[in-house]
């Protein structure tokens, strides 16, 4: 008896892992609808020049992106137009330069930074404003 009671919860256990097996790698965040899948966010950090600093036409600017796969997954715009930028991969984040564009001069800018991830949970946002002189 104790062995036929041993088979059934053998066989039921077995069962319970082929059912979760079956639906995308057994909860490690596979798949690509993006429902299940999990993700760590890309961070944005150390943006240079500072917050709020004034800086000059056509001088540079960056950024560090942490947790981005690919380069190809950051945009980065001023005023709705996109700029041109230049990725450097440092192993632990991805060092993201560009130049201030020579139309914006005295104004404010904001350097939009979008991260498009393959899984639309996990994109990210941020940005910094920059006061632009003459």
């Amino acid at each position: 008896m104790k062995k036929i009671i041993f088979l059934a919860f053998f066989f039921l256990f077995n069962i319970s892992l082929a059912h979760a097996g079956a639906g995308g790698h057994a909860g490690h965040g596979g798949g690509g609808s993006g429902g299940g899948a999990s993700c760590i966010k890309a961070r944005l950090g150390k943006f240079t020049p500072d917050h709020l600093e004034t800086a000059a036409p056509e001088s540079e600017f960056s950024f560090r992106a942490f947790n981005v796969q690919h380069p190809d997954e950051i945009e980065v715009t001023i005023k709705n137009q996109p700029i041109d930028v230049t990725f450097e991969d440092k192993e632990a984040f991805i060092l993201v330069k560009g130049k201030l564009p020579e139309a914006y001069k005295n104004t404010t800018v904001r350097i939009n930074i979008k991260v498009n991830s393959k899984i639309s949970k996990c994109d990210a946002e941020g940005g910094w404003l920059l006061k632009v002189t003459e």
